[in-house]
């Protein structure tokens, strides 16, 4: 390949030709050819990514885009936070891996998470490390909650996602991802989102075919579902049930956790408290991995060994985190959430209503618009398809998701600047304006 393209300053977005370009398209090419076929990603957007600073990333033919997948949201305070860099590389030349060993960088990472979740909860909730996926935290949660009930049932809701492994996979909504997996994990069952009357109804009727749960599975936001928040009603409802039939309700933040909706946690938003908390994604505020869950100390019925993982000590995670931390609340990163949030809100309102736009919904820095046709109502797959297209021809990045994949959804970096939201969100609105009505 041959050498990159004068760089531009990543300030700007900025798009010189068709895409790919020459040296992004080499990329991709080598990359068909080694790379197993479930990558994702460049099948949607055909660049190969050279650096990233900030909210902005650059490719390798020199093209500069706004990132507003930001990693699918691992990327909270945006590409290579210089402090937060700092502090990796600090421990780098400490100690870069510590298994389940005690040390001090593991113990910074304890308390600051154990310190932002509220007071009513951080003397009774314990900590544990999993394998370094949300993923596999999600595995890990539902083998606590069987652990500790000795049941074996778990309910989940449709539309909501939790991984794709094996049992991660059974939970999620999505049955394309099944369809060639035989044998899922047993005992699931899926009921409607946003809709406490049929789960009550189920788990409390004697003929209602469903022995109590070891747990309940939530989303507060589905994400990959569509950006569709949780009712306060319906949340409280569950919040309800479980606890009156003794079942553990376990809240997946994966997503949404670490400040994405503007809390800490979005459970916070719905006066609830949860027996288990999943996190991932963002906890290291650059990418590095690590997933956790934080628990009942009720619940803490384990043996030693009973759910480990090699990487579970991942020291640079546990630098990255601390000082993501420090950095948020010193800068009131969360009110910027909150603010960007209606930033974006205030944007986006002018689309609702128009054409082959269904519903423009989101949270803090979490936002989807869902494109269906305007003539069938139809999920809109080639509209939104066609405006991720035309964001990324014009210097940003957007991600789809829900149903048939009719949602367009912006992930940005949570420190992201009022200046940056408003130059994507005329990009944004052009994109769909531009190919929302359009009908096949």
């Amino acid at each position: 390949m041959t050498a990159l393209v004068a760089a531009r300053p990543l300030t700007a977005p900025y798009v010189d030709g068709e895409l790919p370009g020459p040296l992004s398209a080499e990329l991709l090419a080598r990359q068909e050819l080694r790379e197993s076929s479930a990558r994702t990603y460049p099948r949607h957007l055909p660049i190969a990514l050279a650096e990233g600073s900030g909210s902005f990333v650059r490719d390798v033919d020199g093209n500069v885009f706004i990132d507003f997948l930001a990693g699918a949201g691992v990327l909270s305070l945006g590409h290579n936070h210089p402090e937060v860099v700092a502090s990796v590389t600090r421990q780098l030349g400490l100690l870069a891996h510590g298994l389940d060993f005690p040390t001090p960088a593991k113990d910074a990472f304890t308390e600051a998470q154990l310190s932002m979740l509220p007071p009513e909860l951080r003397e009774k909730m314990k900590i544990h490390f999993c394998g370094p996926t949300g993923a596999n935290a999600v595995e890990a949660a539902v083998k606590l909650c069987k652990t500790a009930t000795g049941r074996g049932d778990v309910v989940s809701f449709q539309g909501g996602f939790h991984g794709s492994t094996h049992a991660a996979m059974a939970l999620s909504g999505l049955v394309s991802a099944k369809r060639n997996v035989p044998n899922t994990m047993p005992g699931v069952h899926f009921f409607p989102y946003n809709r406490a009357e049929p789960l009550e109804q189920a788990l409390t009727d004697s003929l209602g075919g469903i022995p109590p749960p070891a747990a309940v599975l939530l989303e507060l936001v589905q994400g990959e579902g569509g950006v569709v928040p949780a009712g306060p009603e319906f949340v409280r409802r569950v919040r309800e049930l479980t606890r009156d039939l003794g079942v553990p309700l376990v809240v997946d933040e994966v997503q949404t956790g670490c400040g994405r909706t503007g809390t800490w946690f979005a459970f916070e938003q719905y006066g609830i408290e949860p027996d288990v908390v999943v996190a991932s994604k963002a906890l290291s505020g650059i990418g590095m991995p690590v997933a956790v869950i934080l628990y009942d100390a009720a619940l803490d019925t384990w043996e030693a060994g009973a759910h480990i993982g090699t990487f579970r000590g991942n020291q640079l995670a546990f630098a990255a985190g601390v000082e993501a931390i420090r950095v948020i609340r010193r800068d009131d990163v969360l009110g910027n959430v909150r603010r960007r949030g209606e930033q974006i809100a205030g944007r986006l309102a002018p689309l609702t209503g128009r054409p082959g736009v269904r519903e423009v919904r989101g949270r803090g820095l979490m936002w989807g618009v869902e494109l269906a046709d305007p003539v069938t109502g139809r999920p809109a797959t080639e509209a939104a398809s066609a405006a991720q297209a035309h964001a990324l021809r014009h210097g940003l990045i957007v991600e789809l998701g829900g149903r048939d994949d009719c949602v367009v959804r912006i992930l940005p970096p949570l420190n992201v600047t009022a200046e940056v939201v408003d130059t994507a969100c005329s990009i944004l609105v052009d994109a769909i304006t531009a190919r929302a009505a359009r009908t096949p």
